[in-house]
């Protein structure tokens, strides 16, 4: 447990892929003493890329959690994932930060993920800092980037530091508070002098421009500012930590992570102007037994209460649930009451994460981050609390999948496996969806994207030994037909010696409305057909409906009348007059228009203004039809229907349409005529497959 909870600072790294978010966490560690070594993602020996996966991608999939001690402040890391195939990731694991250091590199600048996890931290009210990072880089630009930073993101950002050189040349760093110059040598230590002469004057300047900002955000301060008293560097101090977390400003440093230049001052930062859990409040629930919102403080005598943010699924060791503790105390070998399955739990162990060890603690409290095993009940998104004094928190829904595959086994011994192991995995990724089609008999994995689910075939591998392959859905086309047809008569004959087959049966075959399935009209009057052969006439024509006709797909809405028929005392069997039926149906269903339905799905398309025009045009060459358009904050909601063939690959394609700032949810929502030209080349590639 934090020996203070004052001294406690939960920070969450988010940012775009490859910004440096992990490098500067294993930088962190380093600082502080935790590792001995810098580790490196490009090596693949990082602490908090540890997984197969991420080794391999040279990139983060998955957030991972980290403390170090700084200046008798204990600092929690949770290092997030940039790419938008896992962001839903690093949106849950955020709940559980006080505070998000940005990390945005000085080469390209702002880039679509961080504008994502910024929004999403105005959601969640919470203070930050940006960090220039990679300023020894290539093209690194510092004043490209801040006003790259300033003309994307509110509240506005003020500057804390200079960079002293760029590129190959970038030494260290000028704090303005201070006013002094950090060099650092190749092990990270700085070396304090005084400010280069080159730089005096615009340090000057710089710093009166932050010495305005910081006293703005504060009446005191801009009232001594404005009577002509000079503001001490306590009072800038005073002032630069109420404006970072009444987010009335967000600071802006920068650095190296991979050549430790600047990350010291970041860390005291982060101790001096980052929130505590005291600082963040009370955590706002509904009591489940009145729906009254009530709340907890982050206070070792408040009743124990925790939101659990992420859940990870191992074949031998089980589930591990991560949850931040907001109220109270827990300690190892206990028990407590999950208020959103209503229910009770034991535990054995508590565990501290640290990559991808776990160290077993005895308690934990207010603003900790712990973990439990091999509970039966619990799952991402619960409230754990004490069952005298109940409550439950929000947790945030998990993003749409946006692409699917069917997932096919490489062999026998795999099929049985294969939905039991991803729902496994199912646990541990709320995001993924698993789908049985009844129709195509496919297995359909849904995800944020192609990297995302080509990495959970590669869990699959090497943590349930289950290999398969991805491959396009089917997509579940219906046959139907659009005038009626009568007098259709179908004669099965067949004679080979000793007894032969023999039915005749005659229909009529007309449409149903949408949604009306199949109608059996036994309209037989006389003695022509023998009453107990009328089963195996609608069981043929059962059977013929759910292999089509046109394409081999299922035929829906048709009533057929069976109304007269011939059969032999000797040759007529139940199989004859199955047979017939069947035959006949498919003879009457060629001469009724027979046509193809479609799915047609609601799709919902969230993007900034400027790119409107080329979604739209895009749609309309996927036959789609806009609906309407509406505005959602700095974004429009392009609502349209478009046929599901059509969109099977729109994630990718809306990426490259809109520099990945776009985004969109799909969902069924009738059935639809595919157009005359579409059918025949429809009908060609099913044959081309068969």
């Amino acid at each position: 447990m934090s020996e203070s909870v004052k001294e406690l600072r939960n920070v969450g790294l988010v940012g775009h892929g490859g910004a440096g978010k992990t490098s500067l966490s294993e930088t962190l560690l380093f600082d502080a003493g935790v590792t001995k070594r810098l580790g490196s993602v490009d090596e693949g020996n990082s602490v908090m890329d540890f997984e197969p996966e991420e080794v391999r991608r040279h990139a983060s999939i998955s957030t991972a959690f980290h403390q170090y001690t700084w200046k008798k402040h204990k600092v929690n890391i949770i290092d997030t994932p940039g790419d938008a195939n896992f962001f839903s990731d690093a949106r849950s694991c955020l709940q559980a930060a006080d505070g998000a250091i940005v990390v945005v590199e000085a080469i390209d600048g702002v880039k679509v993920q961080t504008e994502q996890a910024w929004e999403f931290a105005d959601q969640l009210e919470m203070p930050r800092v940006v960090f220039i990072n990679k300023m020894d880089r290539d093209r690194a630009d510092f004043f490209g980037t801040l006003k790259d930073v300033a003309g994307t993101f509110t509240p506005k950002p003020i500057l804390l530091q200079l960079p002293i050189g760029a590129e190959e040349n970038f030494k260290g760093v000028v704090d303005f508070i201070s006013q002094k110059a950090y060099f650092y040598e190749a092990d990270g230590k700085p070396k304090v002098v005084e400010i280069p002469a080159e730089m005096q004057d615009q340090v000057a300047t710089e710093r009166e421009a932050l010495i305005e900002n910081i006293a703005e955000a504060d009446d005191a301060l801009l009232e001594k500012y404005l009577d002509g008293h000079p503001l001490t560097d306590e009072d800038l101090m005073q002032g630069l930590r109420a404006g970072t977390l009444g987010r009335a400003f967000v600071p802006v440093l920068c650095g190296s992570a991979t050549r430790n230049i600047g990350i010291d001052r970041l860390m005291d930062f982060i101790n001096d102007c980052f929130p505590s859990p005291l600082d963040r409040g009370p955590k706002v629930g509904i009591d489940p037994n009145t729906g009254d919102r009530t709340e907890r403080r982050p206070a070792l005598d408040e009743p124990f209460s925790a939101l659990v943010f992420k859940t990870i699924a191992d074949p031998y060791t089980g589930r591990l649930n991560i949850f931040r503790v907001y109220s109270g105390t827990m300690r190892a070998d206990g028990s407590f009451y999950n208020a959103t399955k209503k229910t009770r739990e034991r535990y054995g162990q508590l565990f501290q994460m640290g990559g991808r060890e776990q160290e077993a603690i005895p308690q934990a409290g207010p603003g900790d981050i712990v973990a439990v095993a091999k509970l039966k009940e619990t799952a991402t998104g619960d409230s754990l609390c004490d069952e005298s004094n109940k409550i439950r928190f929000e947790s945030v829904e998990p993003l749409p999948a946006l692409m699917s595959y069917a997932i096919q086994p490489r062999s026998k011994k795999d099929e049985d496996k294969v939905f039991t192991s991803l729902s496994r995995l199912l646990e541990e990724d709320p995001t993924l969806r698993l789908d049985r089609n009844q129709q195509t008999r496919e297995i359909i994995i849904s995800g944020m994207g192609h990297i995302h689910l080509e990495t959970i075939v590669d869990k699959l591998k090497r943590k349930f030994g289950v290999e398969v392959n991805l491959k396009a859905p089917k997509i579940p086309y219906r046959e139907t037909i659009k005038q009626s047809v009568k007098g259709v008569i179908y004669r099965h004959k067949k004679q080979s010696g000793g007894r032969g087959q023999f039915a005749e049966v005659h229909f009529d075959i007309f449409p149903l409305e949408e949604g009306k399935g199949f109608e059996f009209d036994q309209a037989l009057t006389g003695m022509n057909v023998p009453r107990n052969f009328v089963p195996a006439v609608e069981k043929g024509l059962v059977e013929a409906m759910q292999s089509g006709v046109l394409a081999g797909f299922p035929v829906v809405d048709v009533k057929v009348r069976f109304y007269d028929g011939k059969s032999h005392d000797v040759d007529s069997s139940e199989m004859a007059f199955k047979i017939a039926a069947s035959m006949c149906f498919k003879k009457g269903f060629q001469e009724a228009n027979p046509i193809l339905l479609e799915p047609i799905m609601n799709l919902s398309v969230t993007v900034p203004e400027d790119y409107m025009g080329d979604v739209i045009g895009d749609l309309n060459s996927r036959r789609g039809r806009v609906l309407g358009v509406d505005a959602k904050g700095k974004r429009q909601v392009i609502r349209a229907r478009v046929p599901m063939a059509e969109i099977l690959s729109y994630a990718p394609d809306l990426t490259s349409m809109t520099g990945g700032r776009g985004a969109f949810t799909t969902e069924f929502d009738h059935y639809e005529e595919v157009p005359a030209q579409i059918i025949q080349k429809i009908i060609e590639q099913t044959k081309s497959k068969e």
